[in-house]
Formats: C-alpha cells, structure tokens, sequence
C-alpha cells in the first residue's frame, strides 16, 4: 500500500497566507501560537494511535 504524504492542492495556498497573517504577530505571540500548534499535532497524534488500536472505536 502506497501512501501519499504531499500537500494538497489548497495547503499551499493556507501556509502562504499563514505566513503572511504570521508577519504582524508579536515574539510573545508566536510563542503562544506554536505552544498550541504543538499541542494540537499531539492530540491529532493521539487520535491517531487510538484510531489505529481500536479500528472499531
């Protein structure tokens, strides 16, 4: 099974715009807003790892 890990057609174009809304944000602020990427990404992976032990859940 082959799977593919490439963005999306629209991905591109939110990082971008990301990267724009990003410029005007504060270090304090950047801090605060990767703290909580991170966190996100954690719960995403835990969601994850349940999905893959319980295929049933």
């Amino acid at each position: 099974m082959k799977i593919e890990l490439n963005l999306t057609l629209e991905q591109p174009f939110k990082l971008t715009v990301f990267l724009e809304e990003s410029k005007s944000l504060s270090e304090k602020e950047m801090r605060i807003l990767l703290v909580e990427i991170v966190r996100q990404n954690m719960v995403k992976d835990n969601a994850i790892k349940h999905l893959l032990k319980n295929p049933n859940a």
